[in-house]
C-alpha cells in the first residue's frame, strides 16, 4: 500500500529485456534507506518487488502482464522515475490509498499554466473515465491527485509547485503517456453493487434514493 505522495526521483541505470518481462535496475538513495529484499517500491506508480540491492540501487523484476499494461516498456537507460516506498504502518497518510496496481494508461491532452499551478488535462478509455469524479482521487504516475473537472472522455488535474517539482509529471506534455490507477474505494464500490443484481435504479427510487 502506497500514499501517492513521491518521495524521490531515481533514474533507470540498466534494462535487460526479457521475452515480453524486463529487469529494471533504478538509481536512487532516499528509497535505499531501510530497504530488503522483498520489499515493495512504486515505480511511476507500479508496484514492484526488490529483488537486489546496493548502496545505490536496486533491481526488480517487471512480468509479462505489467509490461503489457503500465507504460513501463517505455523506458530506457537514463530515463527519470518516481519512486515512492511502501507506507509505514507508523507514519502520516498525505495522500489516498494507492495500491501500485495500474489500472490502465492515459494520454495527456493538454497543458495549461494557471498561476502558480498547472493543469493537465488527461484522456482516458471508458472503463477509466466510469470510476472519475470531481473532486475525487487518482494516481497518475504514482502521484496522488485531485480530480478537478471530469469531461466525456478525459479528465483535468492540477499540479501545485511541489508536486511540479518533486515529481515527473510536472515535466510531462502534450502526448505523453502515463500511468492511472482509479480509486480504490470506487472499484470496490462498482464491484459490490455489480454483484446484487436486484439493485437497480428504479429500486434506489423506490427506496429513496
Amino acid at each position: 500500500m502506497f500514499t501517492g505522495i513521491i518521495e524521490e526521483i531515481g533514474h533507470v541505470s540498466a534494462i535487460r529485456r526479457k521475452p515480453q518481462a524486463l529487469e529494471l535496475t533504478i538509481a536512487c538513495s532516499v528509497v535505499l534507506e531501510d530497504v530488503k529484499r522483498g520489499d515493495s517500491i512504486a515505480v511511476n506508480g507500479v508496484c514492484l518487488t526488490v529483488s537486489e540491492f546496493g548502496k545505490a540501487h536496486f533491481t526488480a523484476d517487471v512480468i509479462p502482464e505489467t509490461v503489457k499494461s503500465t507504460t513501463m516498456n517505455n523506458l530506457r537507460t537514463g530515463s527519470r522515475v518516481n519512486l515512492e516506498r511502501a507506507m509505514a504502518a507508523n507514519g502520516r497518510f498525505g495522500g489516498h490509498f494507492v495500491n501500485g496496481h495500474i489500472d490502465g494508461v492515459g494520454t495527456i491532452r493538454a497543458v495549461k499554466a494557471e498561476s502558480n499551478a498547472i493543469t493537465k488535462t488527461i484522456e482516458l478509455g471508458a472503463d477509466l473515465m466510469k470510476y472519475m469524479i470531481v473532486k475525487g482521487s487518482v494516481a497518475v504516475d504514482g502521484t496522488s491527485l485531485t480530480v478537478f473537472d471530469v469531461g466525456r472522455n478525459s479528465i483535468a488535474i492540477s499540479l501545485i509547485p511541489t508536486t511540479q517539482e518533486d515529481s515527473l509529471l510536472g515535466g510531462k506534455g502534450i502526448g505523453d503517456s502515463v500511468n492511472i490507477e482509479c480509486d480504490l474505494l470506487a472499484k470496490y464500490t462498482e464491484r459490490t453493487m455489480s454483484a446484487q443484481p436486484g439493485i437497480t435504479r428504479s429500486y434506489l427510487a423506490e427506496h429513496g434514493f
